[in-house]
Formats: structure tokens, C-alpha cells, sequence
């Protein structure tokens, strides 16, 4: 192997490695329990990442970007914005029934607990998700609705809100709490958020 072709093993380990451990012990997780998982030392989590907060920084870039990924593939350029909105919420819905789903929440809740514990590593999180976000942000930005084109601040903010809506409804979905929210339920939700409040700009008349 390449020098290159090692280094990003050992990345991918550690970063699967810490997946594991961060989602089970979240701000108590152990770097040595990490390395020793992937098979390496503590010295290459700081050669690779700096810090332990640089490691569950890359591990939330890493488990997001493929996520997006699918998204942008589940939405094609021509549909405006409510059907793509409702290929959204339909695509977000079937991943609750992913084999990883209650690990992916896991490790959602650990972060919560984390940030709360860590506002330094809250901030860097905050700010891969919002690099994360703008993919979507664009996706939905220039789509027709209502005779209009979405701007990129109603994007922004039509992605606020659909965030918040199906992390909630995903939540209850994988909690028991929403045993009737199929994906029809999803898009029929996402579909009203996007054709009321989310779209009406800060001045009131939607442009």
C-alpha cells in the first residue's frame, strides 16, 4: 500500500472505531478504547485529527456526507419545490427502517450530550452541519413554487424547518412514539411546512 492508500485505512478505522464508541459512551469515550479498536495508537487519532474533539468532528462530517449524497440523488433537477420536498421527506422516512437506524440515533442523542458538555466542540459541530446543510440549501434554491423561483434565504429556511420536523418525526418513529408516521405521513407534514410559514421572508411577502 501507498503511503496515502494507509493513511486513509487507518482514517476509516479510527473513524469507524469511534462510531462504535462514541454512540455507546459518548463524552466519557476513551481515545485508547478507540485506537485499540482500529488497531493503532492514540498517536495516530492526533496525527490524523489533532484532538478528540477533531475525531468526532470528522466521524459527524463522515456519517452526514453520504447522507446528503443519497439526497441529492433522490431529488432530480426538474421537479419543483413541493415534489421535491415530498421525495425528501419519503427518502428520510425510509431510513428509519435502515439497519444502522437506532445507532444513527444513538449517536445523535450522544452528540446532544456532548455539545452540552463541550461548547468548544459544539460550535466545530455546528458548523459541519452547516456545511452539510448548504448542499441542501441549494438543492431546493431555484425550484418553482406558487409561480415563483425559492430564493437561497427561503431555501435556508424552508431547510431549518424540515430539519427540525423530521429529526423530531424520526425520533418518535424509532422511539415507538409515532407508530402511524409512514412515509405518506412524512410528506403530507413537509409538504405543509413547505407551502405555509417556512417560505414567507422576514419583510412578509414571501420574496
Amino acid at each position: 500500500m501507498t503511503r496515502a492508500e494507509t493513511k486513509e485505512r487507518n482514517r476509516r478505522a479510527l473513524l469507524d472505531a469511534a462510531f462504535q464508541v462514541v454512540s455507546r459512551d459518548g463524552y466519557r469515550a476513551r481515545l485508547e478504547e478507540i485506537a485499540e479498536r482500529a488497531n493503532l495508537t492514540t498517536g495516530a487519532i492526533y496525527s490524523l485529527f489533532g484532538s478528540k474533539s477533531g475525531l468526532v468532528v470528522a466521524l459527524v462530517t463522515d456519517y452526514l456526507r453520504p447522507h446528503y449524497e443519497e439526497v441529492e440523488q433522490a431529488i432530480p433537477a426538474e421537479m419543483d419545490l413541493l415534489e421535491a420536498v415530498d421525495a425528501f421527506a419519503r427518502h428520510y422516512r425510509r431510513s428509519c427502517d435502515a439497519p444502522d437506524a437506532l445507532s444513527a440515533l444513538s449517536l445523535q442523542i450522544t452528540l446532544l450530550d456532548m455539545t452540552l458538555r463541550d461548547p468548544e466542540l459544539g460550535s466545530r459541530l455546528a458548523a459541519s452541519v452547516r456545511t452539510q446543510e448548504s448542499h441542501l440549501i441549494a438543492l431546493f434554491t431555484g425550484r418553482s413554487h406558487n409561480g415563483r423561483v425559492v430564493t437561497s434565504h427561503q431555501a435556508q429556511r424552508l431547510v431549518t424547518g424540515l430539519r427540525a420536523l423530521f429529526v423530531g418525526l424520526t425520533q418518535g418513529v424509532l422511539l415507538g412514539l409515532a407508530p402511524g408516521a409512514d412515509e405518506q405521513y412524512f410528506a403530507d407534514a413537509a409538504r405543509a411546512l413547505a407551502s405555509g410559514a417556512a417560505l414567507v421572508d422576514h419583510d412578509g411577502d414571501g420574496s
